[in-house]
């Protein structure tokens, strides 16, 4: 898979080095001519090529060869510069999956379709999502959104009055629109089948559209 990393800082050095250490084609293209120097010298992350250029501009984009990118993936400290840079890879060179990073989370409403982003990805968010997870039992708890918010994957832990509590997945009668896909359970993953009992304590992942959401909580703890 070939993979474009616009902003090398922090962020995207350390996924660059991670998707190149799982055999990806990766590039990062950061605009700060010390920063990609230093890249040269330190050879960081390992074997990774970098460009200097402004991903901002079209013309600077398509000298990473952008239009044959699998993914491109805005990560640069600045949410203007991230949206600007996922519409031009959508739009102007039809990047199948493009994926950007929210630093204020005031803005996450902007990033969806419009502005060429597929995934999303709010740091602040994902953080609060994580820390209520830890500490929710019996709550319905947003990990990540698609698609601007029209898809979410979502996480409960079945309580002790939960209504899904030792029954099949079959027998749930969930939403058509959503699907449980993971339940983990005594440290586990299950993967889950029609005839899976979901029991008090399941971890349950859940992938749901803004419309099923509501029936989804509803059967997964009562409320």
């Amino acid at each position: 898979m070939r993979v474009v990393i616009c902003g090398g800082g922090n962020v995207g050095a350390f996924i660059a080095g991670e998707l190149a250490r799982a055999d990806h084609d990766v590039l990062i293209i950061d605009v700060d001519p010390e920063r990609v120097k230093q890249a040269a010298v330190t050879d960081e992350p390992a074997g990774v090529p970098w460009l200097l250029a402004d991903a901002c501009e079209v013309t600077e984009l398509a000298r990473g060869d952008v239009d044959r990118a699998d993914v491109v993936a805005a990560v640069t400290g600045d949410d203007e510069d991230n949206l600007v840079i996922s519409l031009i890879a959508k739009q102007e060179f039809g990047v199948p999956r493009v994926v950007a990073r929210v630093n204020n989370p005031k803005n996450e409403w902007m990033f969806n379709d419009m502005w060429g982003v597929d995934v999303a990805v709010s740091t602040p968010h994902l953080l609060t999502a994580i820390v209520e997870e830890a500490v929710s039992v019996g709550s319905l708890v947003r990990l990540l959104s698609f698609g601007g918010g029209q898809a979410r994957l979502v996480e409960v832990t079945l309580a002790q009055d939960c209504p899904a509590g030792d029954h099949e997945i079959r027998g749930l009668a969930l939403p058509r629109d959503s699907t449980i896909v993971a339940v983990i359970r005594d440290h586990h993953v299950v993967v889950p089948r029609g005839d899976t009992v979901l029991c008090i304590g399941d971890e349950v992942l859940v992938l749901v559209t803004s419309e099923s959401e509501e029936d989804v909580r509803r059967l997964l703890t009562g409320t």
